[in-house]
């Protein structure tokens, strides 16, 4: 049988191109031999592992699928788009109409860049601020990607980020404060509306009171919310518009797409800096975000997310609990959940009986619905849940 992992790790450094699909990052370290790290289908909820293994998969590919793996609607709009050539000289017609939609459906949005990712978006939008205001300083609360602007890791130089300032979650003294400091100094303030628990909408409407008394930019990173949490994204449940918002993941179930949105007065801003990728607006991405808009249009996706959420994450409590294993905390919001485990060893336990169970959870936040998360699923993930509890020690 081919080794997968191992021939990864000889032409990928870390095995995955994708960070949080590296073994040890969704499984731990040691990765214990059971771990699935490589697959070769994925339909619906459930996927083919490269060793034969069919798993009920609640990774939702990192927030990306909210519909369901190759969702019918979406595979026929893509493939349309793909017929029809997904890239030319010109713009596509289709990056106008998918524009025009997402004006017409997220609060803050007047107009829209389209991107291909999460952190390019979230480049993107500080960058346009800082082109907005003329200034230089950011502070924020989140995960903001990988590029140089937000992270400190090696190779990034100090100076790339010394404008940044990292603030807690959700504390209007300790922002009260760094308002105070930065005086009219502040380009611009980036957060992400649910790190394992919703922000207070109090203290959204602080950011947002606060952001426009200075002159700065409000930007809301929604990369895992819109078309998840709300089709309109956590500011339509909020009723709080921030001046930018980026978008992602869900908005195009898993095919490459992201955005900044927002604005128009500070988007125009976007054309007096230079932010430009040649497949920004290819078009099997763009048709894929239609489609589920058209869902959206046609059903409360949401608000079924969050029913099959949170029965799966109920399932998994109770099963903890009559375990005994009720130090393990739940968080996060019922569509995109997680737990939160004393140590890594029984995590890491957990995870390998659940695995056992033929279901794929991964470690830390996120485990995310899908809408074809269907009842025998569902069932599924409830008796693997309680058997795997059973198995974990209880301390």
């Amino acid at each position: 049988m081919t080794d997968w992992r191992a021939r990864a790790a000889r032409v990928i450094p870390g095995g995955a191109s994708t960070g949080s699909k590296r073994p040890d990052g969704l499984f731990g370290t040691p990765v214990p031999d059971d771990a699935p790290t490589h697959f070769v289908r994925a339909h619906g909820c459930r996927l083919v592992t490269a060793d034969g293994r069919e798993l009920v998969d609640c990774t939702g590919a990192l927030g990306a699928v909210a519909l369901g793996y190759a969702d019918a609607e979406v595979t026929e709009a893509v493939v349309r788009a793909a017929h029809d050539g997904s890239v030319a000289g010109l713009s596509p017609v289709l990056e106008v109409t998918l524009a025009e939609r997402l004006c017409a459906t997220i609060p803050s949005a007047q107009a829209v860049r389209f991107l291909k990712s999460g952190a390019e978006a979230c480049q993107a939008a500080v960058r346009i601020a800082r082109a907005h205001t003329g200034r230089s300083l950011v502070l924020g609360s989140g995960y903001f990607g990988w590029l140089d602007w937000w992270t400190e890791a090696a190779g990034v130089p100090a100076g790339a980020h010394a404008d940044y300032r990292a603030l807690p979650f959700d504390d209007v003294d300790a922002w009260g404060a760094a308002f105070e400091a930065a005086g009219d100094t502040l380009a611009a303030v980036i957060v992400e509306p649910l790190v394992d628990r919703h922000a207070s909408t109090a203290w959204l409407r602080f950011l947002r009171d606060r952001c426009d008394a200075v002159g700065a930019v409000l930007i809301f990173d929604e990369i895992k919310t819109v078309c998840r949490l709300h089709t309109g994204g956590a500011q339509a449940r909020h009723g709080v518009t921030p001046h930018l918002t980026t978008i992602g993941k869900a908005i195009a179930n898993g095919w490459p797409l992201a955005a900044v949105v927002g604005d128009a007065a500070v988007m125009a801003a976007a054309t007096r800096t230079w932010i430009s990728s040649t497949l920004a607006s290819e078009t099997t991405a763009l048709a894929a975000a239609h489609a589920v808009l058209d869902r959206h249009a046609r059903t409360d996706v949401c608000a079924a997310l969050a029913s099959i959420g949170g029965t799966l994450r109920r399932h998994v409590r109770e099963a903890l609990d009559s375990a005994g294993l009720a130090t393990v905390v739940d968080h996060g919001d019922d569509a995109m959940w997680g737990l939160r485990w004393p140590d890594d060893a029984r995590h890491a336990a957990f995870l390998a009986a659940m695995r056992a169970h033929g279901v794929l959870c991964k470690r830390g936040a996120y485990q995310f619905a899908m809408l074809a998360h269907d009842a025998a699923a569902v069932a599924q993930i409830g008796a693997a849940a309680r058997a795997a509890a059973a198995a974990t020690p209880a301390s």
